[in-house]
């Protein structure tokens, strides 16, 4: 069953944790960021699940909304907004059986194809990467470029699909007003958001370029 999220539910600016965890998390919520995704690739179910317990209290002191990576039941346990799959870990339709459908769903492409199955499966949006080069992820997917977004969503425009689409992979803030302009709703970033130096400063310039830049889907 496609689960019909509102664009508005799905942010535009998405912080993907990096270790320590925790301590990245507060500092990202702290600076003004309202979407965070736990993503902790090794370690155990339980070892995961206490940090979710963490990430969950203090997203709530923020208001801010917590995506889980890849475990959908930690995500019902600890009582987070959504789940995102990665392409290799499981399908958005296994992770809603899980989930249910109030929660937020979010899966990772690198193709069209990808794309099309995420929103068949019932997905609320898609990161779709990698942008550039990007040391934060192994395996890297084949880089896309400016054009692969453009060619993506020219193609979901011609099939009628408006699933929001969130760039991911190496972006920087001057990157952002041509992915607006090729139709993107959003983008996901860790390393950027985990080393920036003036976080709060970093965060609202972000915001900004998407409100500056927000005009060509009204």
């Amino acid at each position: 069953m496609q689960q019909e999220h509102h664009l508005n539910q799905i942010n535009h600016i998405h912080y993907i944790s990096q270790a320590p965890h925790t301590d990245n998390i507060l500092a990202a919520c702290d600076a003004g960021c309202q979407w965070i995704q736990l993503r902790i690739k090794e370690g155990t179910t339980a070892s995961i699940q206490k940090v979710a317990e963490a990430a969950k209290q203090i997203c709530d002191r923020y208001q801010a909304t917590l995506i889980i990576n890849d475990h959908p039941h930690i995500a019902v346990t600890v009582g987070a907004q959504g789940v995102h799959v990665g392409k290799l870990d499981m399908t958005v339709a296994a992770a809603r059986a899980i989930a249910g459908n109030k929660m937020i769903i979010g899966g990772t492409a690198n193709t069209l194809t990808d794309i099309l199955q995420h929103a068949q499966d019932g997905a609320d949006y898609v990161g779709v990467g990698p942008y550039r080069f990007t040391n934060t992820k192994q395996n890297l997917s084949p880089i896309l470029g400016l054009s692969g977004y453009q060619h993506m969503m020219q193609a979901l425009k011609e099939k009628n699909i408006s699933i929001p689409v969130i760039a991911i992979g190496g972006i920087l803030p001057e990157d952002i007003p041509a992915l607006v302009e090729a139709g993107i709703h959003g983008i996901a970033a860790s390393g950027m958001i985990t080393q920036a130096t003036d976080k709060t400063q970093l965060i609202r310039n972000l915001y900004e370029q998407f409100n500056l830049n927000a005009t060509w889907s009204h």
